[in-house]
């Protein structure tokens, strides 16, 4: 069933762990308001819960912190606040597990090179994270569990038929995730162009909102700035979600002599209710060999 329901109402919705469109059906209603959402917490008995849980936070966040020396209050900005909420609420709602791995994008970086005065020429720009976005599109056609969302019940699966993969970037009025669709039905070359645009409008805010929604996974690409490894949080209604660090050169064994490689640090964190820790090994084991052999990717 359609429905309306404002950006502060679903950022409600979604810090209570209420799914809108259970809610909708249920009520009929075709304006869902935060008194809506209310109602349904009175009905689940979700309330005193929430109600304890607020008493807790304020137990120890209200603070007056100039007690103890002096400060400075800058207020969130609402993009931040309703990010935080989201976050809150899907480290709260979601069993997350994270498997390290890293892989070797040696061939890559040569790959680029031998490239480069040719993109250069054309005006392209192509990083390697045009890569891990075919890469990714390909493992998950490989491995369809990770391409899909739980019913906030979580007795349906929902097995997703398109790859449309969201990159985060990170910008000055706070993170946001614009999303590249069908990814798996286009070229290198292309997948790289739409990351820098969307990139680029993220940074002025000229992303649209339906350029937001409706990823199959998510890419947090830190390697430009550094780290070693970090535990990205999954979006729901998504069940994964890919972290990248910087690469960095390391010895790797050939078999007969160590050869220095340039290794990149990979972090998937998944929905543990979905996806078992077998399956993410597996699933990074291919995504790393699909890094490692790039041409698979063209």
């Amino acid at each position: 069933m359609s429905f309306v329901a404002s950006p502060s109402v679903r950022s409600y919705a979604g810090k209570h762990g209420v799914d809108l469109d259970q809610l909708a059906r249920q009520t009929g209603r075709e304006l869902i308001g935060r008194e809506d959402v209310d109602n349904y917490l009175r009905g689940s008995g979700g309330t005193p819960a929430a109600a304890a849980a607020n008493a807790s936070h304020a137990q120890y966040w209200d603070v007056d912190h100039s007690e103890y020396g002096e400060v400075t209050a800058e207020t969130m900005s609402r993009f931040a606040q309703v990010s935080a909420q989201n976050l809150a609420a899907a480290n709260a709602m979601i069993p997350q597990v994270t498997h390290h791995e890293e892989a070797d994008i040696g061939e890559i970086e040569a790959f680029r090179a031998d490239l480069k005065s040719e993109l250069v020429a054309k005006g392209v720009k192509l990083t390697t994270l045009a890569f891990h976005l075919k890469a990714l599109a390909q493992s998950l056609k490989a491995f369809p569990r990770f391409n899909a969302s739980l019913s906030s019940d979580g007795k349906t699966l929902y097995l997703k038929q398109y790859v449309h993969i969201g990159v985060a970037v990170d910008t000055p009025h706070g993170l946001m995730v614009p999303v590249i669709r069908d990814v798996d039905k286009k070229g290198l070359l292309q997948v790289g162009a739409e990351i820098n645009d969307v990139a680029k409008r993220a940074q002025q805010r000229k992303v649209r909102l339906e350029e937001m929604g409706g990823a199959s996974i998510t890419i947090s690409n830190l390697g430009g700035i550094g780290g070693v490894g970090f535990t990205p949080i999954v979006n729901p209604p998504q069940v994964a979600i890919l972290g990248i660090s910087r690469t960095t050169t390391k010895p790797k064994w050939d078999g007969k002599n160590w050869q220095p490689s340039q290794m990149v640090p990979l972090d998937l964190s998944y929905d543990h209710r979905v996806i078992n820790g077998a399956d993410a090994a597996r699933f990074m084991v291919h995504f790393g060999a699909l890094l490692e052999t790039p041409k698979k990717l063209i």
